[in-house]
Order: structure tokens, then sequence, then C-alpha cells
């Protein structure tokens, strides 16, 4: 028996049977599934763990135990301060971002008679210090070091850099005057990064200022600076920074960087941008 088309002189026979058209579907739904799966697998792979803001208990975790030194009056009293801010860190390859804060436990650290490290934890994935020291009535950068993670799903990229300032770099002279300006010179080197970075700035006194902190005037001396990076990295830094008068105790920073580093992909350019804020004066200990 055969089945007509409606169309003359053509004929065809029975339909297949419904168990091959369940058998299609269920090839289709299976494909979309696997399509979904991956999908979501590329996501994980490029994502990984997100970076999430660091708490003054875990900033307090890293302090050493027993009572601390207390300030003299010439650097900050020794803990945690409570930073608040906003912030974003961007690669270009592999396209990725990660947020600063809102909460950026400031640590400083005090290191023999004159000299301080004040670190800053923009995430769990983010950190950096500045290693400080009064020489005379001058405050003065010696270096410091930089810490970051970037997690590309079951793998998590690293890179830790140390920095060298020398001459050490005065950041308040001994008397400033508005608007003077000076240059300093530092050198970089990461793990992540063959070479050296030369890192040239110019820096500008703005003049004293005050800065509230939690409903309190703060005396401060303002002053920007302007980097620019040659060698391994290449880029730009700009910064205005507000420190305490007296202390040197870091009261608000705001930040532009733009770097590009070469990789075996093409070129990686990373930017970072941001403003924080002290909330406290007071130094939580552990």
């Amino acid at each position: 028996m055969s089945v007509t088309t409606g169309l003359p002189g053509l004929e065809q026979g029975p339909p297949p049977p419904p168990r091959r058209r369940r058998r299609r579907w269920w090839w289709i739904a299976a494909a979309a599934f696997l399509a979904i799966v991956g999908t979501v697998g590329a996501l994980l792979w490029f994502t990984g763990r997100p970076a999430k803001e660091v708490s003054l208990h875990q900033a307090e975790s890293r302090l050493p135990s027993g009572p601390a030194t207390g300030s003299l009056g010439y650097r900050p009293s020794p803990g945690v301060y409570e930073y608040r801010g906003t912030g974003t860190d961007q690669l270009t390859l592999p396209p990725k971002s990660q947020p600063e804060g809102p909460s950026m436990p400031g640590t400083v650290t005090l290191q023999g008679q004159d000299c301080w490290t004040f670190r800053i934890d923009y995430s769990t994935h983010h950190w950096q210090s500045w290693d400080y020291c009064r020489r005379g009535a001058e405050l003065r950068e010696t270096g410091g070091h930089l810490w970051q993670l970037w997690p590309l799903g079951p793998i998590s990229l690293t890179n830790s850099t140390s920095i060298i300032c020398t001459p050490e770099v005065p950041i308040v002279p001994a008397q400033p005057t508005a608007g003077q300006t000076w240059t300093g010179h530092c050198t970089a080197t990461s793990s992540a990064v063959k070479g050296q970075m030369e890192a040239t700035a110019v820096y500008r006194y703005l003049g004293p200022s005050t800065v509230m902190v939690n409903g309190e005037r703060v005396r401060a001396e303002r002053f920007s600076m302007t980097q620019t990076d040659r060698g391994a990295q290449k880029g730009t830094e700009s910064y205005q920074i507000w420190v305490q008068t007296g202390s040197g105790l870091l009261l608000r920073l705001d930040q532009d960087i733009k770097v590009t580093t070469a990789t075996p992909l093409g070129s990686s350019t990373y930017t970072q941008k941001g403003t924080l804020s002290l909330a406290s004066l007071v130094a939580h200990q552990r």
C-alpha cells in the first residue's frame, strides 16, 4: 500500500516509526545540554574565584601578638586602620577585571627606630605596601612590594613585585612650599614579567590641607605624583595623596594607572583606577 503526496506521479512509503522521531529529539536535547555545560564551563574557566573585600579581622590576624609599640608622633601608631573606597583592576589579555573594596584595611608595621611599612589590602587578590622612613624632618619612601592574583578557572596566576627607590625619594620635604616640585627614581622586578621596570616620577607639593575623618578635621599634607614607567613595563601612573601632618599616615589616595606588558600572545594592558579614604583614626590591634 502506498501513500500519495497529492502531486501526480509521486508516491512514498509509510512514515517512519515514532521511535526515530523521539530519538532525534533526544539528540537535540543532549546537544543543547552540552552547549549549556560548555558555556558555563568557559565562564568558570575565565572567572574562577572572585576577588572579595578584606575584613579588619583578617588583616589583624597578620599582626604580631603582644603589645604594640606606640608612635612617637613622627610616624603612625602601629595596627590596622579602616579605609573605605572603590576601584577596579583590569587586564586586556586575558580580558578580566576585579573589584577593589569597599573595605580596604591599611596596616602599619613599625621598622627599626625611624621607619615603617604601610600596606593596603585592595581585595583578597591584591595588596600593596610602601616602606617609609623619617630622615630628619623629611618623610621618604625607600621601596615597597605588590602582590596580585588572577584566577582563571582551575588555575591561578600570581605576580609578586619588589620595588627599590635609590636614592630614597622624599615624599614630604622638610620645609615644603606650595608648588614645589622634585623627582624620584625607583626600579621594580616582578615574578611574572621578565626584565626590570624603571620608574621616574615628578612630585608636586600642593600645600597644607584638611581631611575629614569620621567627623574630625585632620591636618594634612597634600601632593601629587606623575610617574612614567619604562623597560619591562611601559605606562603612566597618576596619584593624588594626602598624609597626616606629623605622623605621615595616609588619609586619602586617588590613583589612575595604565601599564602595558609584552606577552607571547600580544600586549596586555593593566589599568587600575580607584580612591580610598581613612574612615577612623583608631589603630586596631590583634
